[in-house]
């Protein structure tokens, strides 16, 4: 078609060109000529109305492509292919034109067919952590061995990569694959959805993050601290499960919502769950942005969570069938053993979970909170009913006057952006400072009850977070904390736990 539309309009060049010329020499050209002119306006009238045919024709794949072209010319500068590199400013032809078009996105990655797009994503998380202190009953609990202490790490955190986009005319898609445990490859986000629908906005259909609790639902990207608290880890550990979900915002974006039915079920690594009990649970977090002032930088959160569980108390716990009334932690670090774990908690039937979550923004100080409490049911003559609960406070301020930012939209955190990147020069010169932020945590579980003794857990993490760009940054952590009333032996609960841990990581994304 482009050779085509070439061929006529270099034809409408040259006929325009005789038709002028026709026009100067009309009154002295001989009457045997005269035919010959009209030949040529009849072919040059047809020609234009063929052009005009095919312009039509190639606007509307342009439309039902829904935008693509736009999209490529946006990145590729046409007027640069279009000048000749010789210096000719006469310019070049629509083929030489294609012919640089084709050449410069050679090798991109280009979705199926030209109404669907697809976007390459991913991150990397380098951590290391170590224990400089840690007593006899945090080291039984690391090591099993009350006189060992745990040991230090160094590794990947995460290492994902995965792709996501549209599908026209409505849909929309995602997958991320995690390859930090080797051998061991898990995928995380793996979802279809429709977006702009009617009344529930957008639905997606497979694995995806559960919506309760802010810190899961904030991205690790942009997390203040290098894990998460004890009790919003427990109460949802890994986050995503397999289920469909709907996701809304109103029109003003002061209130959002998410809820869906889920499975328990953490499949990540099996890829499917095979019993006869479902173990569903249906979840829900209602938000509102309550402060909106200076473009974003002053905000004010304020959201309910909860969910309604029905774990398999009676499960077999073959590893496929286990019964999923089970909350437990790491130190808020990266470790071996769980440290905070009740078990899986026999004869449970059904289990509720309300949370509360709070967050003010005012420039570069953000203060956050969020508090949880389960409540679990068993079967008569299983055990006693068991309640669990915690939370967490923090507080952040950027030394170089920088502000989180936050979604209204989606009602978590997002991406921060330094005033001045951070980089190193070739003759090594520094630019920029980047951003500099300071951070103090708090944070509390109690997950011993009744016959259940999974531990008390308390800690106090400082933080140091250098942001170099937006999708590079640094992270110090240093915890000091304490676990209480934990049974690591038959002999019964231990008490007196304490430790202190350095963590860092380094982390890009993109």
């Amino acid at each position: 078609m482009y050779c085509r539309l070439a061929s006529l309009l270099m034809f409408g060049v040259v006929a325009i060109s005789v038709v002028s010329s026709s026009q100067v020499f009309a009154q002295d050209a001989p009457e045997s000529e005269t035919p010959l002119l009209e030949e040529l306006r009849d072919r040059l009238d047809a020609q234009e109305a063929e052009l005009s045919a095919l312009r039509a024709t190639l606007k509307r794949q342009q439309d039902a492509a829904n935008g693509p072209v736009r999209r490529v010319s946006s990145a590729i500068d046409l007027t640069e292919l279009a000048t000749d590199p010789t210096g000719n400013d006469d310019g070049i032809g629509l083929d030489e034109i294609l012919s640089g078009m084709n050449k410069r996105i050679d090798g991109t990655v280009k979705p199926g067919t030209s109404a669907n797009t697809m976007k390459v994503v991913g991150r990397v998380h380098v951590d290391y952590w170590g224990y400089p202190e840690s007593s006899a009953a945090v080291n039984a609990i690391e090591t099993g061995d009350p006189t060992r202490s745990p040991q230090d790490r160094l590794g990947f955190r995460r290492v994902r990569f995965g792709v996501r986009g549209n599908v026209n005319p409505n849909m929309e898609y995602r997958i991320e694959m995690e390859f930090a445990g080797a051998n061991n490859t898990e995928f995380r986000d793996v979802w279809l959805g429709f977006h702009d629908l009617d009344v529930l906005q957008t639905v997606l259909i497979g694995n995806q993050k559960r919506p309760y609790g802010l810190d899961p639902l904030n991205s690790s990207r942009y997390n203040v601290f290098i894990e998460r608290p004890f009790v919003i880890e427990s109460f949802n550990q890994d986050a995503r499960r397999l289920g469909i979900a709907s996701y809304g915002v109103s029109d003003d974006q002061e209130w959002n919502w998410r809820f869906g039915v889920y499975n328990q079920r953490l499949i990540q690594d099996e890829g499917q769950y095979i019993n006869d009990h479902l173990q569903a649970e249906i979840a829900g977090r209602l938000a509102t942005t309550f402060l909106w002032e200076d473009d974003g930088r002053d905000h004010g959160h304020l959201a309910i969570h909860g969910t309604v569980a029905h774990p398999d108390g009676n499960a077999i716990n073959n590893g496929s069938q286990d019964n999923e009334a089970r909350f437990r932690h790491r130190p808020e670090a990266r470790s071996v053993n769980r440290w905070l774990d009740t078990g899986r908690i026999s004869g449970a039937d059904w289990y509720t979970m309300i949370g509360m979550e709070s967050l003010v923004n005012l420039g570069p100080l953000q203060l956050c909170g969020e508090y949880q409490n389960l409540w679990l049911e068993r079967d008569p003559g299983a055990g006693p009913d068991v309640h669990l609960m915690g939370g967490y406070a923090y507080v952040s301020y950027f030394l170089t006057g920088e502000n989180m930012t936050w979604s209204r939209k989606s009602g978590t955190v997002g991406r921060v952006k330094p005033n001045e990147n951070f980089f190193m020069g070739s003759g090594g010169d520094a630019g920029g400072w980047g951003a500099w932020q300071l951070a103090l945590r708090w944070s509390y579980a109690d997950f011993t009850d009744a016959d259940i003794t999974g531990g008390v857990g308390e800690s106090l993490t400082f933080g140091v977070n250098w942001h170099w760009n937006p999708n590079a940054r640094m992270q110090f952590n240093f915890i000091d904390g304490r676990i209480a009333d934990r049974d690591v032996f038959a002999g019964g609960p231990l008490d007196g736990g304490s430790y202190q841990i350095i963590g860092t990581r380094f982390l890009i994304d993109f």
